[in-house]
């Protein structure tokens, strides 16, 4: 951000730039799950660059608008038709998911996952995604605008978990968003104790 200018108006790009320098931060621990909660909660509000500045002024990071910190997230794009990641999956730290009327699957329990966040936008029309948690993972989809559609977390959502926390915001309309552990979970919990 520039400092001369503390008191310019920030935009989308550059709340964007500074969640991507949390995440780098909670990747290299830096950050707690909790701290990276209660910051990115201040970069959402922040309205000024003295405000998002102050997000990050105890990190080592770069603090210019979207000049690349960490790059672009990977994106999965379907129209008409499912997209099924299952098994042995190398997870991205961001993911992008760009869906028209598709059944979606994202089953994290054998993913290869190198970072306790993920973060996921979704961008859903008309479809169906399902996001399948091990057991000990946490969900925040808080961030979800839904539009004649539904979001149903059956997961916990707090406190993050330290070894999988996935965080979706995005929009979804006509369709549903579902975080859950796979099915029989409940009941081996359950029989367990």
């Amino acid at each position: 951000m520039d400092s001369e200018q503390p008191d310019l108006r920030v935009s989308d790009a550059d709340r964007a730039a500074v969640t991507r320098a949390l995440e780098s931060a909670v990747g290299q621990g830096m950050l707690s799950l909790d701290e990276y909660t209660e910051r990115v909660d201040a970069v959402l509000a922040a309205r000024t660059r003295s405000e998002l500045d102050a997000v990050i002024a105890d990190l080592p990071v770069n603090r210019r608008p979207v000049a690349g910190i960490d790059g672009q997230p990977h994106e999965l794009r379907s129209w008409m038709s499912s997209i099924s990641r299952k098994g042995r999956w190398t997870v991205p730290p961001r993911l992008l998911l760009r869906t028209r009327m598709c059944s979606t699957t994202l089953d994290f329990t054998g993913a290869v996952v190198h970072g306790a966040l993920v973060e996921i936008e979704i961008d859903d029309y008309l479809g169906s995604t399902e996001l399948i948690l091990p057991d000990g993972a946490t969900a925040d989809l808080n961030g979800v605008a839904n539009f004649a559609a539904s979001t149903a977390v059956k997961v916990a959502a707090s406190p993050p978990s330290s070894r999988l926390h996935v965080v979706v915001r995005g929009r979804v309309r006509f369709g549903s968003l579902t975080a859950r552990h796979p099915f029989g979970t409940t009941l081996r919990h359950w029989m367990s104790h």
